[in-house]
């Protein structure tokens, strides 16, 4: 089976140890063309998201094991707490910040319809959530997306994933997996906080003036929208941020920042990656929602046993979103690298 031609760095580790690998490649990783820069076949061309669903399925049949390995070990116990938070966080709690936030935004002057209570209990639940199962998530989050990488790395460079090396390189490159990841956690709670304060805002002025409650839910309707976009085009900056900190020589703010300058061109595909990603995800947490949670059906018998079968879709769903946020990684690099090149011989 034959993986499409994408430029992918050679992931190295830089301490080997003494009597089965030696010190071959300094300290630092090399990046490598795992193709000949000659190949005439070889013509990097932008792929929109269906292609590169189709790239990432090819990765996966292609090195199926590997992937199966990190989709049981990591992906699984994160997609287990985050669907079950709900049921581990105190619901007094929630439904107190709940409580809070529809106050909030009743003195905002905007109106209680039942799609707000539903907003609020909802990112209630979420910032609860998150805040209590941050620990225990950051571990298996950062080496279940390291993990992706390294086995789509190996995939183009027809090598077999080993569990030694990636180890090898978690222990060099935690601390920037840990920066970066803190980071994307800024500039997501930095979007939506941003969001709150201008929707607040708007609100306020638009009630203080005097329109009607209908022309303020339109208002809000609007910067919605806009937030979507916005907070989509962060989410996947992020997800890129990450790669480019397993396979380049940045991190942190640093990462974000060439990772912003590697999607800047191909936005209009990142957003289409992430809006499958979301609708896919969204759907199984409501059918985690609407089976699992409820316990039993009307005639008595459990559901609960549907629960590992929806984790695991869940985690598929991740696994999956994982590979294509690596896959757009590479052809943004490849497109930047022959845009370059371009350049340099139009000035020649």
């Amino acid at each position: 089976m034959e993986i499409s031609s994408v430029t992918s760095p050679r992931m190295r580790s830089d301490h080997l140890e003494k009597e089965g690998l030696k010190e071959t490649h300094g300290e630092n990783f090399e990046l490598e063309s795992s193709h000949d820069a000659t190949d005439p076949n070889d013509r990097s061309h932008s792929m929109n998201a269906l292609e590169i669903l189709r790239e990432a399925v090819r990765i996966l049949r292609y090195n199926c094991s590997g992937f199966m390995i990190v989709l049981a070990l990591l992906i699984c116990p994160l997609s287990a707490v985050l669907m079950s938070s709900s049921l581990i966080v105190g619901q007094s709690v929630v439904k107190s910040l709940t409580v809070r936030l529809m106050l909030a935004a009743e003195t905002s002057g905007v109106p209680l319809r039942p799609f707000i209570k539903q907003s609020c209990q909802h990112f209630a639940e979420t910032a609860v959530s998150s805040v209590i199962c941050f620990p225990l998530l950051l571990p298996f989050a950062l080496l279940s997306k390291a993990a992706v990488v390294y086995c789509v790395d190996c995939t183009y460079l027809k090598e077999s994933p080993v569990v030694s090396k990636f180890f090898m390189i978690i222990r060099k490159l935690w601390r920037r997996l840990v920066s970066t990841y803190l980071w994307m956690c800024v500039v997501i709670v930095g979007c939506v906080t941003t969001f709150f304060v201008f929707l607040v805002a708007a609100c306020n002025v638009l009630s203080a003036i005097g329109f009607s409650p209908d022309i303020i839910v339109f208002a809000m309707v609007m910067m919605g929208l806009v937030f979507s976009i916005v907070f989509a085009i962060a989410v996947v900056v992020c997800n890129v941020g990450i790669v480019v900190c397993v396979l380049e020589e940045v991190s942190g703010i640093q990462a974000l920042v060439r990772a912003f300058v590697l999607v800047k061109g191909q936005a209009r595909v990142g957003m289409s990656i992430f809006l499958g990603s979301t609708i896919g995800l969204a759907f199984v947490t409501g059918l985690f929602d609407h089976r699992v949670k409820t316990l039993s059906y009307g005639d008595g018998s459990s559901r609960i046993w549907e629960g590992p079968l929806l984790v695991v879709m869940y985690s598929f769903v991740m696994l999956i979103d994982s590979m294509m946020s690596t896959v757009f990684y590479f052809n943004c690099r490849s497109i930047a690298a022959e845009t370059s090149t371009g350049e340099r011989q139009s000035m020649v």
